[in-house]
């Protein structure tokens, strides 16, 4: 029998401020912190704790250096970080083309 479709959502990655970190990551190799801020329209207390989460869950590495002495993170993702997030696509693939009974209408 066939895994449920909605098992296969990882919950770090669904999150819709994560899911984006995650697509903008993996579409540009890295992204800066204010890139990601300004693309996805997110206050610097949001973004960061959405990074955190990832960082915890070990789907992004976060490093931090200094550019014209100004502080720089970069985030990159992880292989583990790689394989979720296509597990994840994956997933809401076999979601959206699910063959669903619709249902008989009651006669009343």
């Amino acid at each position: 029998m066939a895994e449920p479709p909605l098992r296969g959502i990882d919950d770090v990655i669904h999150a819709k401020a994560r899911l984006g970190i995650m697509s903008l990551v993996m579409s540009h190799s890295y992204c800066d912190f204010a890139m990601l801020k300004q693309k996805l329209d997110l206050t610097d207390g949001n973004l960061g704790s959405h990074i955190l989460k990832l960082e915890q869950a070990g789907y992004i590495l976060v490093e931090k250096t200094f550019v014209n002495r100004k502080p720089k993170t970069i985030i990159s993702v992880t292989k583990v970080g790689a394989l979720a997030y296509e597990d994840y696509i994956e997933a809401l693939e076999a979601l959206i083309h699910a063959r669903i009974s619709p249902q008989k209408k009651r006669k009343d």
